[in-house]
């Protein structure tokens, strides 16, 4: 029974506490006969082993903390761990040993340390039992460790690591990186340890501090380590960077880099002044406290009791409460005390994971300064930048919290940078002037913007945006306001580098203003951030007021400098438009029934254009930090101006200066809780002290401020309303001016869709229809107005008629027209009517109802400028080709049909009778990729079925003009029973699928008929072939036309005779026109389709080219007359197939049958054509006066017998008329 109470009060279970009080016990002790200290147990170190598997094994894996609770009951790291660690001196002889006993200690005291998380979907009943106690454990540790006088407990740790260090990285082992890592985490646990928020530690705090940190971190070579490993980031380290960068952020988080870098005189004043704001604050406090205070005793004191309408008794003290009611009242109402009603309490001013602001002592001061000096001279840019390259790659020790750090780290450094260099500056002035030596060069070392570049290039930027975006979507406001002041001090630095007077730094500095302000999502992010403020807290609250501050005052100067400052804004892809809306007659129901038809004309371009350059203009940039989003975020921020220094409050004024008097937008102020504010301000119970510097600022703003509400409020009595609310854009415009902001469409309207008939019915059908749809639609108004516009222009056109023909001629002179008058007056054309809308609703209704415009068009209205495109202000007409009977016609129309609407069949309705007339797809200006290259193949065709080809696809192609092929009876196939009846739809894939087919042979057709692979090719044996005989024929040439005086030889003659042939131009032609139908046939036996009269037809060309080098020429002679012979033959009349196989028997010399080319028509004209070619032919072989319509066996037998001329004479021009040989009997 006793054991289970015992069991039940204890928070640890008690066989637990038996093991670990028995380990504890075993590890070792003090002896009391000895005085050398603590001595080691015989099994010291697996006794630290088995502790540590108790720590991992039990508290971790069962997420307890009963083992580090009985830990820290018997004292292990102050009583033990630490006297183990002090036995390891630094001569020590068994040094290996203990150097594994030390190792063995820290890895008990890291999980000892480690910083305790709440997380309240995880913690347990024993979190709540063990966490208040082990933090303070862990204070106790803390204390312990960094003061403890038996040895150096930091220095230690650092020697544990050393030969770890000193090894290269590649020779590491993962051991040597598990060492290095165990020591950093246990320097950042004593850095990270601090006094938990509503725990009160009953030590004595600076022995924790900050100071005292800093002054052991110092002491004991911790900073020299953390120099010395960032300073190798990269090369010898690499995944210690982010552990680095939290000792650093734990050492420097809430100190004021501007007290770190004054000198000892500056930092007393500022101390002094310090104090001395504090104690002001103070008086003012109680004073305001004193008036409303109530007073111990009166000289007539007097209390009474005030009944109330219910019944209730109130007390009121004060002889005044006698003078009247209303006096009674009055103090009863200024006694009473509002109370809220209770909320959630707010978030407090000091951000929790920071911590509240650090006093550091003189001591820790100087070695701080210094080793942030030596931290940005030599390990800023090597740390930070790997830390960078770690974020982007989104490495796995990289955890959420570390970002944070990463931008707070930068924004406390560039500032430390910034204001280190303004104190360089002012020692520089104070001392004398000494000559240009090697002090001026080591100023301008130390000045330099290259310690801090690691931060300033694009990938920072890019990683900047990114985090700004990110944090903010995720609205984690911690780490946004680490972003935002990380931001704030960059841009900082760039301005004071394009002040600094170096040419290479204002350089630099306006490329990254540049880069900073490109990207129209940036100014967006900065806008949101700050409109979007609601209960974030202080810390927040403070970063978007500085940035935003920061950003518009460079972002303002930078404009100026760059005129033509452009920047890039990207957009989505394009969405649908908005539906517009419905107007007055009802037209908007009838858009959305009839969708525009250009839309799909700019399709194309909305969605390739995501991101356009445009110039950038600052006032309008600034006009998105004028609404009352914007206001309110500052006007919460100013309400700490008892808090805030000289720096906020001048922020917070030149905010409101902006907005009043750059802007011109004061009355967004004017608001009564503003006004409020801005009077406490200066005449209020807790105003602003005037040895502020930046009370007469506050005072003018504020009196100038009220001094523009009251001349608002005469001028405008509206505004006494709007006082008491938040203003929009177009209540603060209305007030300002006096007038509503005038808004004027930039896109073109577009007009009604065109309707036409489903069915091809009469004219006065047409009209009934449509009227009848109006009718349906409720909109009898429109007839009405139609009808009046046709009588006004019926009786128009009738006078206009009557007059025209009272000034028909005279009968005494029907010749003789009046003077100044037609001659004929009923030709003349009538002039045009103008139809006119009698209200604005009408002429929208002339725009935009469809039927309205079908019904004006079917009564003969049209427009003045069809050319143009239409707008709602373009003109409608009468033309005057309408006479006055068919304007009366169609009034009759359209009063049959409304007395008597038509009626159809299954129950439709008259609109059901028009649809929408489809309208070709508009060709665009940047539809400009084929522009002048028809007949291409399109690639941005799907279909490829709108091609248009250039030629045609195989060439001319040979076949029989005379016979033409009988027409193939259509056999009509009965469709079975069962059959399903093929739909359109699969008649439309079929027509498509044959187009598609066709399209793919076009394709080859001209892929092959004008590229080959044989192009490319060469073959040197046929050029040095062809290259000969055009040497022998220039030879020839040459003794034939008089260059020499020696006859020609009986060779030379056979050559000229082959020259001077009347058809040698005409064998050219054959020629080519033989290589072209072979090309031709290749193409066809690809495709399977050549015979064997094409066959042939290369055979022969083959045999003939093969028998040309090797006849002599004799033979060559007799050879291609026989080839002129045959020409004559075709081209004398069509060769049947038996003709053309007798040919084939009577040529002896050619073993092949030539190849038949039809002519590509056989009329009359190319018969005659052919007659007379033969005609010349035979006058110039001298067989003049011939019959050239004799046999074919009688022209074989003169031309065997045709001798060679004899002497080669000049040729005889040949008589052509327009590309034709001209014969003699021709002119007869």
């Amino acid at each position: 029974m006793e054991a289970a109470e015992v069991q039940n009060n204890d928070t640890v279970h008690p066989e637990v506490r038996a093991h670990i009080n028995s380990l504890v016990s075993a590890l070792g002790g003090f002896s009391v006969d000895d005085d050398d200290g603590y001595k080691l147990g015989d099994d010291a170190l697996e006794v630290l082993r088995d502790l540590k598997r108790w720590i991992r094994f039990y508290d971790e894996k069962t997420n307890r903390m009963d083992v580090a609770r009985c830990l820290a009951d018997v004292n292990l790291v102050g009583g033990d761990l630490l006297h183990i660690l002090a036995t390891w001196k630094e001569n020590c002889i068994d040094s290996r040993f203990r150097a594994r006993i030390a190792l063995a200690c820290f890895e008990i005291m890291v999980p000892l340390t480690w910083p305790i998380e709440k997380d309240k979907e995880t913690m347990t009943v024993n979190h709540h039992r063990h966490i208040p106690v082990l933090q303070l454990a862990q204070l106790a540790y803390k204390r312990g460790i960094i003061n403890f006088d038996g040895a150096h407990i930091l220095h230690t740790a650092i020697r544990v690591a050393l030969p770890s260090m000193a090894l290269s990285i590649g020779d590491r082992t993962p051991r040597d990186q598990g060492i290095i890592k165990l020591v950093l985490y246990f320097l950042r646990n004593i850095a990270m340890i601090a006094p938990p928020q509503g725990i009160k530690y009953e030590g004595d705090e600076s022995q924790i501090s900050r100071s005292a940190t800093i002054d052991a971190f110092s002491y004991q070579d911790v900073f020299l380590t953390l120099l010395a490993i960032a300073s190798n980031m990269g090369e010898d380290f690499r995944t210690e960077d982010v552990v680095v960068m939290e000792i650093v952020f734990h050492i420097v988080k809430r100190v004021d880099p501007g007290k770190l870098f004054l000198n000892e005189q500056d930092l007393q004043k500022a101390k002094a002044d310090e104090l001395s704001s504090a104690l002001k604050k103070e008086e003012a406090m109680l004073r305001s406290y004193s008036k409303n205070a109530p007073t111990r005793h009166s000289r007539f004191g007097t209390m009474i009791w005030v009944k109330g309408q219910n019944g209730k008794l109130s007390t009121v003290s004060g002889q005044d409460a006698l003078l009247d009611a209303a006096t009674r009242e009055r103090k009863m109402d200024s006694s009473k005390t509002f109370r809220p009603p209770r909320r959630p309490r707010k978030a407090e001013m000091e951000p929790k994971d920071l911590g509240p602001p650090v006093s550091l002592n003189a001591r820790a001061s100087q070695q701080l300064r210094s080793f942030v000096g030596d931290f940005l001279d030599s390990g800023f840019n090597p740390l930070f930048q790997h830390v960078i390259k770690s974020m982007n790659r989104e490495a796995p020790h990289i955890l959420q919290y570390h970002r944070g750090q990463f931008f707070y780290l930068v924004a406390w450094f560039l500032e430390a940078e910034r204001l280190r260099r303004r104190s360089k500056k002012d020692q520089k002035k104070q001392k004398q002037k000494t000559p240009a030596g090697d002090d001026n060069d080591d100023d301008d070392e130390v000045g330099s913007f290259n310690l801090v570049a690691g931060v300033l290039h694009q990938e920072m930027f890019i990683t900047l945006n990114r985090a700004l975006e990110q944090s903010y979507g995720d609205k984690d406001w911690s780490q946004l306001a680490a972003v935002m002041r990380a931001y704030s001090q960059i841009l900082l630095t760039v301005q004071e580098m394009s002040e600094s007077g170096n040419g290479e730094d204002e350089e630099i500095a306006d490329n990254i203003l540049s880069r900073l302000f490109y990207e129209e999502a940036t100014h967006d992010a900065v806008a949101n951030i700050v409109r979007t403020y609601k209960e974030q807290g202080f810390e927040y609250l403070d970063a978007c007021t500085e940035l935003t501050h920061t950003y518009l005052r460079i972002l303002e100067a930078y404009s100026k400098q760059n005129v033509d400052l452009q920047v890039r804004s990207r957009k989505q892809k394009r969405q649908k438009k908005k539906k517009a809306a419905a107007a007055a007659t009802g037209e908007g129901e009838d858009e959305t029934t009839v969708p525009d038809d250009d839309e799909s004309a700019d399709d194309e371009r909305h969605a390739e254009k995501t991101s356009q350059e445009r110039k950038f203009d600052f006032k309008k940039f600034a006009n998105r930090f004028i609404p009352q989003g914007v206001i309110d975020t500052f006007v919460t921020f100013t309400k700490y101006y008892r808090d805030l220094d000289d720096a906020q409050l001048k922020r917070a004024h030149r905010y409101f200066y902006r907005v009043a008097f750059k802007q011109e937008m004061s009355v967004m102020l004017f608001r009564l809780d503003i006004i409020h504010l801005f009077y406490n301000m200066i005449k209020g119970p807790e105003a602003l002290t005037k040895e502020s510097s930046m009370y007469r600022e506050w005072e003018e703003l504020a009196k100038q401020i009220i001094k523009k509400c009251i001349r608002k409020l005469e001028e405008r009595p509206t505004l006494f309303t709007e006082l008491l609310f938040s203003k929009i854009n177009s209540t603060a415009h209305y007030l300002e001016y006096g007038y509503e902001k005038q808004t004027l469409s930039t896109a073109n309207p577009r007009p009604g869709a065109e309707l036409e008939f489903k069915k091809a019915v009469d004219h006065d059908q047409q009209i009934a229809i449509v009227v009848g749809v109006l009718l349906d639609r409720n909109q009898t108004d429109h007839l009405a107005w139609i009808k009046t516009q046709l009588a006004a222009a019926e009786s128009e056109r009738r006078a206009w008629e009557a007059a025209q023909k009272a000034m028909l001629p005279s009968v005494e002179n029907p010749d003789q027209p009046a003077e100044g008058e037609a001659s004929n007056p009923l030709d003349a054309t009538p002039p045009h009517i103008t139809v006119r809308a009698d209200n604005d609703a009408r002429r929208t209704a002339m725009f935009k109802n469809p039927h309205l415009r079908l019904l004006m068009k079917l009564v003969g209205m049209e427009r003045l400028t069809p050319t143009l495109d239409e707008t709602p202000d373009s003109s409608w007409i009468f033309p005057g080709t309408l006479s006055s009977d068919a304007l009366q016609n169609s009034i009759d129309l359209i009063s049959k049909a409304e007395f008597s609407p038509p009626t159809f069949e299954e129950g439709q309705s008259a609109e059901d009778q028009l649809r929408r007339k489809s309208a070709a797809r508009k060709r665009v200006a940047y539809d400009d990729d084929n522009d002048g290259v028809h007949g291409m193949i399109n690639d941005d065709d799907e279909d490829g079925l709108e091609e248009d080809f250039l030629f045609a696809p195989g060439g001319p192609t040979a076949r029989k003009p005379d016979e033409r092929p009988k027409k193939r009876q259509k056999r009509l196939r009965r469709r079975k029973e069962g059959e399903e009846e093929v739909d359109d739809k699969e008649l439309e894939e079929r027509a498509r699928a044959r187009r598609q087919k066709e399209l793919e042979k076009a394709r080859k057709i001209k892929s092959e008929m004008y590229v080959h692979a044989s192009d490319d090719e060469t073959d040197e044996e046929r050029d040095a072939d062809f290259f000969a005989k055009e040497n022998m024929r220039q030879k020839v040439k040459d003794s034939t036309f008089g260059l020499t005086n020696k006859p020609a030889s009986q060779k030379d003659k056979t050559d000229w005779d082959m020259l001077l042939d009347v058809n040698s131009d005409d064998e050219e032609m054959q020629e080519k026109e033989k290589e072209k139908g072979v090309e031709k046939k290749a193409k066809q036996k690809k495709r399977g389709r050549v015979n064997a009269f094409d066959s042939d037809s290369e055979e022969e060309e083959q045999a003939d080219s093969e028998s040309a080098e090797s006849e002599s020429s004799t033979a060559r002679r007799k050879k291609t007359q026989k080839r002129r012979q045959q020409r004559k033959r075709r081209k004398g009349k069509t060769v049947d197939d038996d003709e053309t196989s007798a040919t084939a028997e009577n040529d002896d010399n050619s073993g092949e049958e030539e190849a038949e080319d039809t002519p590509l028509s056989a009329t009359p004209s190319n018969q005659m054509t052919t007659e007379s070619s033969e005609k010349t032919m035979h006058e110039i072989t001298g067989k003049e006066n011939q019959n050239p319509t004799q046999t074919e066996d009688q022209d074989e037998d003169e031309d065997d017998d045709m001798p060679a001329p004899t002497k080669a004479g000049p040729r005889e021009r040949t008589r052509a008329r327009a590309g034709f040989v001209v014969d003699s009997s021709d002119d007869e």
